[in-house]
């Protein structure tokens, strides 16, 4: 290595002894040479370093790429010390091409290949179970089983892999990240607005029926199951990209914290009253620098350009109502499941049903303010009748649809935390405290013969 090390010494002071010189009427500058390949290998061994394979779904986790990086960056700051070179433009031009999905050349770089990866690796296994969000680790935990996926899922999503992904693609690349992330979740609420137009008459008369008539209705409903399981599945990824958001501030807040003051104190500032394009221009500044607001704008954008075709605002409204009736009555089926067992050691559900709360929550803020409605009296009368549905499901004498009641009424008090638009208060109102303290008391019991996925 110090062999090496001398001759690509040697070579380079080199070339410090010619300026330049004339080739067929053509003038040649060896440092200017040597930068511009210097830029397109340098280019091609950080995507290298990645290893990325599609169809085995194997690549280098990002605190892998990232320190190779940094070794590949001495290196060219070591030569810039002994040739005329302008390390600090080569760098950064480099870097630069790694923030946009297509480098220079049209070749992927590591925004397009770490997003392709996580969409259709990681999250496309936590959409078949395979994977479960763990907010104890904060991560994502592989489920032990036969078949289990190529990777380990916790190596490339806790809080280290989160900071080195924004650290090598940079705040555009974690925006094109979350616009694929959106553009994801967009469409399961398409094939969810489909399902409510097909319940619509159903929904209609659930939404202001009384109690006593919600027997007769509910099995009149279809796909219920599919509406939990998509919405469930638009959880997952939400609670991914709040993942990659706080790496991203973390990081944004190392490298430049005279801007995260201001742009924390802008976001601070916004209230019900302040005009809904301010608010969402603020809220997409202040989410660029990884900041969670109350509204995603992100998913607003996404949401927007998704209306069902030939549908007039009211009716997309509407259905968008009918949607969280559709949820609330539905939650009731999830104590059936053996997998919706709340688990202590994860701080979550083996089915990662406590991501429906985060999609609920957030669902919600982004379709409402697509049609400027009032978010926190559509997620009261979410909250009313879910509760509604919880309490009647205490009455169901069949044991095996209520094995799991306890976990499923925690779901209740996971939606209230995940939103700032809903308070305790407003739960104690239309679910009794009491039966909260009992469900968690009665899950965080220990049942022997279960042992958390690791």
């Amino acid at each position: 290595m110090d062999k090496l090390h001398l001759t690509l010494a040697e070579l380079s002071l080199s070339l410090n002894h010619v300026p330049n010189f004339t080739v067929f009427g053509h003038t040649v500058t060896p440092a200017e040479y040597l930068s511009s390949h210097l830029e397109t290998r340098l280019t091609r061994a950080i995507v290298a370093m990645a290893g990325y394979s599609q169809a085995t779904q194997e690549v280098a986790r990002p605190s892998e790429v990232l320190a190779g990086l940094a070794a590949y960056a001495g290196l060219v700051q070591r030569l810039g010390q002994l040739v005329t070179l302008d390390t600090g433009r080569l760098l950064r031009s480099v870097l630069l091409q790694q923030c946009h999905p297509r480098d220079g050349s049209g070749q992927p770089t590591l925004t397009a290949i770490y997003t392709d990866w996580y969409l259709e690796a990681l999250l496309r296994q936590a959409s078949t179970g395979a994977v479960l969000l763990s907010p104890a680790l904060q991560a994502f935990t592989t489920v032990p089983r036969e078949e289990q996926p190529p990777f380990s899922a916790a190596e490339f999503s806790d809080v280290s892999e989160m900071r080195a992904l924004a650290e090598l693609i940079g705040p555009y690349g974690m925006k094109f990240l979350s616009e694929n992330l959106m553009w994801h979740v967009g469409s399961q609420v398409t094939e969810l607005k489909k399902l409510v137009a097909e319940n619509m008459d159903t929904l209609v008369q659930l939404r202001c029926c009384r109690p006593e008539q919600r027997a007769a209705l509910l099995p009149r409903l279809t796909s219920a199951e599919n509406v939990l399981k998509r919405m469930t599945i638009i959880g997952e990824i939400l609670s991914f990209r709040a993942m990659a958001q706080q790496g991203l501030r973390e990081v944004f807040s190392q490298h430049c914290p005279f801007l995260m003051g201001p742009i924390e104190s802008l976001a601070d500032v916004v209230t019900p009253d302040t005009d809904i394009q301010v608010t969402l221009s603020i809220f997409e500044l202040a989410s660029a620098a990884g900041i969670p607001c109350e509204v995603d704008p992100a998913l607003v954008t996404a949401l927007a350009g998704n209306r069902t075709e030939g549908s007039s605002p009211e009716e997309d409204y509407k259905v968008s109502c009918l949607l969280l009736v559709f949820v609330a009555v539905s939650l009731p089926l999830l104590a059936a499941d053996p997998a919706s067992l709340y688990s202590p050691e994860l701080d979550g559900y083996h089915n990662n049903l406590h991501c429906l709360a985060k999609a609920i929550v957030q669902v919600s803020a982004a379709l409402f303010t697509v049609h400027n409605k009032n978010i926190e009296s559509h997620l009261k009368e979410f909250l009313l009748l879910a509760s509604l549905s919880l309490l009647q499901l205490a009455q169901e004498p069949d044991k095996a649809r209520v094995r799991n009641q306890d976990s499923i009424v925690l779901l209740l008090h996971l939606i209230v935390s995940e939103s700032s638009f809903l308070t305790l208060d407003m739960l104690e109102s239309c679910f009794p405290y009491v039966l909260l303290r009992n469900a968690f008391r009665q899950v965080c019991r220990d049942p022997p013969g279960r042992s958390p996925p690791h």
